[in-house]
């Protein structure tokens, strides 16, 4: 599972948080949330490389997307939407759950 880190108050994160609710591919972690998190965040940043650029910018690095094998992407369009498996959400009128 992707791992997509966000925060309620960064306007970047906005579309990408609209974009990937539901969707069971991906997990929504918000840095603002629990201080858990928000070291959950640090600890990857502090140790890729990919955000070298980033914080040279003074920037914070989100969104951010950790991938199952480690590879780290920071713009949606870059990335390619995982679809909802068929079947795999509740429906009154057809099977799935």
């Amino acid at each position: 599972m992707t791992k997509v880190f966000v925060m309620a108050t960064c306007p970047d994160c906005t579309q990408v948080k609209i974009q990937l609710a539901d969707n069971p591919n991906y997990e929504l972690i918000d840095i603002g949330e629990h201080v858990r998190n928000l070291k959950q965040f640090l600890a990857i940043r502090d140790n890729n490389a990919a955000f070298d650029p980033i914080k040279a910018n003074g920037a914070i690095g989100i969104p951010c997307f950790v991938f199952e094998d480690g590879d780290v992407q920071f713009s949606i369009d870059d990335i390619v939407i995982k679809a909802i498996p068929e079947g795999d959400s509740c429906c009154l009128y057809d099977k799935g759950c």
